[in-house]
């Protein structure tokens, strides 16, 4: 057995984690993608157009959110447990089978790529159209957007869900200088 393996199976989860506090961690996410969707709709004037895009943007956030329970998950060490903040492991699990773990990190690393053009996407698009026709409607809903992609979102990642994720010390998203990852390590 590699060393890694080793370490990975050190990790003990510190809690498990209700409904509740799974829909806590993933709100702002679900937050965002609507956000994101309003900001669309008010960039666009025709009618037909706007819903396409808006509905489009929704689509996109719901095939992130598959594309993650699919391709990164199954590598997570607590994939189908109660002691994955944002819930994601159990659902993963019942669609995947488990993978190897000890690749979580190069999963992670690799993947979470196809979900940030969701954070790009409105925000272009509201201050290019912000820039061609101004309303004071669309200037709220994109400082919103922003507020909540860009802070709020990130907060209660490493704050709330992540601050209390068994698998931190080994996730690329929550290393620090501090704590390097567990591939980092070796």
């Amino acid at each position: 057995m590699n060393e890694k393996n080793t370490e990975c199976q050190k990790i003990k989860p510190e809690k498990e984690y209700t409904h509740l506090m799974e829909l806590i961690d993933n709100l702002p996410y679900i937050v965002m993608t609507l956000l994101g969707a309003a900001v669309l709709f008010l960039s666009i004037q025709t009618t037909p157009s706007r819903w396409i895009l808006a509905g489009s943007y929704v689509a996109y956030g719901l095939a992130g959110t598959f594309w993650i329970l699919l391709f990164v998950c199954p590598y997570c060490h607590f994939f189908d447990t109660r002691s994955c903040p944002c819930g994601y492991g159990q659902i993963s699990a019942k669609i995947r089978k488990v993978q190897d773990q000890s690749l979580f990190n190069r999963k992670f690393k690799t993947h979470i790529s196809v979900i940030v053009p969701l954070w790009i996407i409105p925000l272009v698009a509201g201050i290019i159209s912000l820039s061609k026709n101004f309303t004071s409607l669309l200037l709220i809903v994109v400082v919103f957007f922003a507020v909540d992609a860009f802070i709020v979102l990130p907060l209660v990642s490493r704050i709330y869900g992540c601050a209390h994720c068994p698998q931190k010390a080994t996730c690329p998203w929550m290393k620090t200088k501090n704590q390097p990852a567990l591939s980092e390590q070796e």
